[in-house]
């Protein structure tokens, strides 16, 4: 059996090993986890097997719903995951592309990380909407801070009413502008994620009972990928600023 090693190199370039996983992904999650939180630049790695467990959009539609599915039965709010998903994007902000294990990884360590708090400016910051292409890791900084900033408005409502699935606005009191959409559809990490996946790359199934077809002609708003089952070698800052759109708007 395949087991993939976390190490890490101290400041003084001395080597230990860390953790052993039966898992590619949960090894990158712990790195990320650990690198997400070092005040001192050590260096964290995964010595194993380098080809992904992941090779479609359904292998990683599969882990990332299982992951969130587990995140929010641990009683998770997707207002603590996007602080994760922040905080642990930062640790990665030079990365241009992703394979799809480091993808789940992410989602893993966001749903570990312990969440940083909202920092005031988040809600009081004006965002411009994004009109270059494609985005980058600030664009998709600038997504994830501007929905957790339009939760945080939501939370000081009170509780979401029942129907808030069926589409419910951002009420941003003090008229901030903010580069997402007043629409929100998805107010838990299961839901946000499976649209956000569904949404960008597909690899849903109608066997999973989640997703059903509609009678009828239907119109999508935006291009939707298919059901169909692809080959995916690597997702960019763009990609999964779409994620991040597609989580928030996608039904």
């Amino acid at each position: 059996m395949a087991e993939w090693e976390v190490w890490r190199q101290d400041d003084n370039g001395n080597e230990y090993r860390v953790a052993a996983h039966p898992d590619r992904i949960a090894a990158l999650a712990q790195v990320m986890v650990l690198e997400s939180g070092v005040r001192h630049r050590q260096t964290y790695w995964v010595a194993g097997p380098a080809e992904p467990v992941c090779r479609t959009n359904r292998d990683l539609y599969q882990r990332v719903l299982a992951e969130s599915e587990r995140m929010t039965g641990q009683g998770r709010t997707l207002d603590e995951f996007l602080r994760g998903w922040w905080q642990v994007g930062r640790s990665v902000a030079g990365r241009v592309g992703f394979d799809l294990d480091e993808v789940a990884a992410m989602v893993v360590a966001a749903a570990t990380v312990e969440p940083p708090p909202i920092r005031p400016q988040w809600r009081s910051t004006s965002f411009e909407w994004l009109t270059e292409e494609p985005r980058r890791y600030v664009d998709w900084e600038s997504i994830v801070l501007c929905q957790i900033a339009d939760l945080a408005d939501f939370a000081d409502q009170g509780p979401l009413p029942p129907y808030a699935g069926l589409g419910l606005d951002a009420p941003r009191p003090g008229g901030h502008r903010r580069c997402i959409g007043l629409r929100w559809y998805n107010f838990t990490p299961a839901s946000y994620l499976e649209c956000g996946l569904a949404g960008t790359i597909g690899g849903w199934d109608l066997a999973d009972g989640i997703r059903v077809e509609l009678p009828g002609p239907v119109v999508p708003l935006r291009p939707e990928p298919g059901p169909e089952e692809v080959a995916v070698e690597t997702l960019t800052w763009d990609d999964l600023a779409e994620l991040a759109v597609c989580g928030q708007e996608y039904e």
